[in-house]
């Protein structure tokens, strides 16, 4: 039985996604399969990867498992849980196509913070080189240097941050992810943090693992974050037995107000200025997600990042 399988999602695959196989494939713990479940066979073909891929897995003892779904049936958990399924592993690692391995240890990392109470552990986001200079501190405040572990005790002091994980880059504990019932299925997103949600509630730890680190970053538009924002009031609203009680705004408005100050301490005016627009954005995009039961089909499908959901 292998140690390790890594599971990754894709679309419309590109250059980077390469990168991060290769990296992969480079790391220091030997990874048993690296399961791809690509949404689209056609935009597979057309991208010309797989050629590609082969290569790499060449001299590799590492497998390549690929399976195509249609674009309709793509689900944030369902999609990751048919991955799963196609693991034999005592471990695996969750990843997006756009994150890249920072060195040849993320996965020794992520695996190192695993024991009998801990069952989820995931890496340290470091952004990219292009990356403007909010996105470069959001990313830091989010994904500090120091590590953590967090439990069911720590919901007074962290809040909404108690549950916060990311498929980004994440690892499980196969035993356990299959004992709580896998990744929720029919969600917009989140599907990460519910599950953290699964495993605290049951007496579980998750670790954030800064040691283990992984590039990625997105410099999204005013209306890109209006949108991911929408789909994040959405997920909240649709579970209101975790997010009721808990709340998530004001951890947005701090994380707002010690930007602001880096960029004024920095003298970068025009970045603050921006950094007002955008965060306007994101909370009126939160603020629809947490009332669409209120709000017409059309209008909902025109807010979503993730329109195919509302199929």
């Amino acid at each position: 039985m292998n140690l390790v399988d890594v599971i990754i999602p894709t679309y419309k695959p590109d250059k980077r996604f390469l990168i991060s196989v290769k990296r992969l494939l480079a790391q220091t713990v030997k990874i048993g399969k690296i399961i791809i479940i690509n949404t689209g066979k056609d935009l597979w073909d057309k991208s010309g990867v797989e050629d590609k891929l082969n290569r790499l897995f060449e001299n590799s003892t590492t497998e390549f498992c690929l399976e195509h779904i249609e674009k309709e049936e793509f689900d944030h958990g369902a999609t990751r849980n048919l991955g799963v399924s196609k693991s034999k592993s005592e471990y695996f690692i969750c990843m997006t196509q756009d994150a890249v391995c920072f060195d040849k240890k993320t996965v020794e990392y992520l695996l190192r913070g695993m024991d009998k109470s801990i069952k989820m552990t995931y890496a340290r986001q470091v952004p990219d080189k292009s990356a403007n200079k909010i996105e470069k501190f959001t990313r830091e405040f989010n994904y500090p240097v120091e590590s953590m572990i967090k439990s069911f005790n720590e919901k007074e002091t962290l809040g909404i941050k108690t549950y916060f994980a990311s498929n980004v880059c994440a690892a499980y504990e196969r035993e356990t992810f299959d004992a709580l019932g896998r990744f929720d299925t029919g969600e917009i997103l989140n599907e990460d943090m519910l599950f953290a949600y699964k495993l605290i509630e049951h007496g579980y730890f998750i670790k954030y693992e800064a040691w283990a680190k992984v590039i990625h970053s997105h410099n999204y538009s005013g209306k890109k974050q209006f949108m991911r924002n929408f789909d994040i009031g959405v997920s909240q609203s649709s579970n209101p037995d975790i997010f009721n009680n808990i709340k998530s705004e004001s951890e947005g408005k701090k994380m707002v107000l010690q930007t602001l100050k880096y960029l004024l301490s920095t003298h970068s005016y025009i970045s603050a200025i921006r950094l007002i627009y955008i965060s306007g954005c994101k909370y009126a995009g939160f603020l629809m997600g947490k009332n669409f039961k209120k709000l017409p089909k059309s209008l909902i499908k025109k807010c979503s990042m993730n329109r195919d959901f509302w199929r």
